[in-house]
């Protein structure tokens, strides 16, 4: 008896195919960690930031890296409507993280998430909604909403 032919995988037939076995770990959805907080430097009047923590979630849940860009908005929090974002209060310029360097100064390994630091100066006892809008290279837009509260 003679073996069988053996069986090869399809042939790639151009770089689209070869691109969409890897479509499932591209990023999927975004969510903003509940380590997201104001936080104050002490010894400065009127210098607060927003510690932002954003993770990246691949088709399987699983937290990833990817190049991308970043935009950030801030609305204000309208108590018990229907439409909780009220009037936009703060936009960030977009932070772009398409370069290895840059994405690699904004990313946290042991928490496998980016972290970004905002300025801004919040009102005593307000109600905030952060809106983190992840621009992807293949122009899809993800976005997630978090509520803040600052108290003083």
């Amino acid at each position: 008896c003679e073996p069988g032919p053996a069986e090869s995988p399809p042939p790639i037939d151009s770089a689209y195919n070869l691109l969409s076995a890897y479509t499932p770990y591209a990023a999927a959805k975004i969510d903003i960690m509940p380590l997201t907080e104001f936080i104050h430097i002490s010894g400065v009047e009127h210098a607060s930031k927003i510690r932002v923590y954003v993770s990246l979630l691949d088709s399987f849940d699983c937290q990833i890296k990817s190049p991308a860009v970043f935009r950030f908005e801030l609305y204000e929090h309208v108590r018990r409507s229907p439409q909780p974002k009220g009037r936009r209060v703060s936009i960030w310029p977009d932070v772009d993280l398409t370069g290895a360097a840059e994405n690699n100064r904004y990313w946290r390994d042991y928490l496998r998430a980016y972290e970004f630091n905002l300025d801004f100066e919040p009102q005593s006892n307000q109600s905030y909604i952060l809106q983190v809008t992840y621009l992807c290279p293949n122009s899809k837009r993800l976005s997630d909403d978090f509520v803040l509260k600052y108290t003083k």
